[in-house]
């Protein structure tokens, strides 16, 4: 996820209001106090959380030298970059640079453009504005998520039952729509998007907030192709949510609950090779099929073809490595 960062200085209580409403993740301050008065964030001042000229500097670029600075100071931490006109002095150069480089805009337009220079884009924005609308229109462009997974469909081959183990279920703060789920995979090389609990059924009551997701040891995708264990999932982790469309966006886990089900495995191929995941047992699970629709886990056949994503296999800690690592 980008960083969303506001600049409040001088002193705008209403900007800072309007920063913490739209979930800003940095205020730029010159006091502190004064935004910790307003909400929890972390701010950048003399006093604050990051120190200026400490963790996080700011660079006017106007020329090739003051580039070069740039560049260098972002092997240490954040830089914040502003120029008078970035058609003259290109963006492209210093985040083919570095990775840690906060462009300095004045619009929501201004923002989605630098969000996404050569597709990888800066490593966020600090928006400076007088007017508490452009701050809640840049929030919620930020917050709709840049990334898209590219969606893949996969057959599935084989369902067969695995008898009893442990679940997670993971509810979100956020009310997930149709066609929305995770995706879940077995190994880190490939994800199978399990549906919300947001259809009807005559079992239980929808549960938009949730998705059941597989056995304690699959992996989750995460936001900037990260990966974690379902396992490890606690109140306040950030998760992403992805469409049918393979549009994405960031959701804060509200809870995570854990129970002994029964369960089945899903195997399916892709691309030419071979997948599985492991689900519970049961007519409310549901994997998202080609068509875009939910399908209950316990009506699906082999032949039939659902959505997922495909991944250079090998983690570390999450992360992605290069290294051979066999996962079946």
């Amino acid at each position: 996820m980008k960083e969303f960062w506001v600049d409040v200085r001088p002193w705008k209580k209403g900007i800072a209001t309007a920063a913490l409403e739209s979930g800003a993740d940095t205020i730029f301050a010159e006091d502190a106090q004064k935004v910790k008065a307003l909400g929890r964030v972390r701010v950048i001042a003399p006093d604050g959380d990051l120190i200026p000229d400490k963790d996080v500097w700011e660079v006017h670029i106007t020329d090739k030298k003051s580039e070069e600075k740039a560049a260098l100071l972002a092997k240490s931490g954040y830089v914040i970059v502003s120029a008078e006109d970035w058609s003259v002095i290109p963006l492209e150069n210093l985040v083919a640079q570095a990775d840690r480089i906060i462009a300095c805009v004045h619009t929501s337009e201004e923002a989605e453009l630098a969000l996404n220079i050569l597709e990888k884009g800066v490593a966020g924005i600090l928006l400076q504005t007088d007017d508490p609308g452009v701050v809640k229109k840049t929030g919620a462009m930020i917050h709709r998520g840049q990334e898209r997974c590219a969606l893949v469909p996969f057959t599935i081959t084989a369902i067969r039952p695995a008898g009893m183990g442990d679940r997670v279920c993971v509810d979100t703060c956020s009310i997930l729509k149709e066609g929305e789920g995770m995706l879940i995979g077995n190994t880190s090389s490939a994800f199978l998007l399990v549906h919300a609990e947001t259809l009807e059924n005559p079992y239980v009551a929808p549960r938009p907030f949730r998705v059941n997701a597989g056995a304690v040891h699959a992996y989750i995708l995460a936001p900037g192709g990260k990966t974690s264990y379902l396992s490890d999932l606690s109140a306040g982790d950030r998760v992403m949510v992805a469409g049918t469309g393979g549009e994405t966006r960031e959701v804060t886990v509200g809870r995570v609950k854990i129970e002994q089900r029964p369960l089945l495995i899903v195997d399916a191929e892709a691309e030419g090779a071979h997948y599985s995941l492991v689900l519970q047992n049961a007519e409310t699970i549901r994997l998202v099929g080609e068509d875009g629709r939910a399908h209950s886990v316990v009506e699906l056949s082999p032949g039939d073809r659902v959505l997922g994503c495909t991944m250079e296999a090998g983690r570390h800690f999450g992360m992605a490595v290069r290294e051979k690592i066999l996962e079946k």
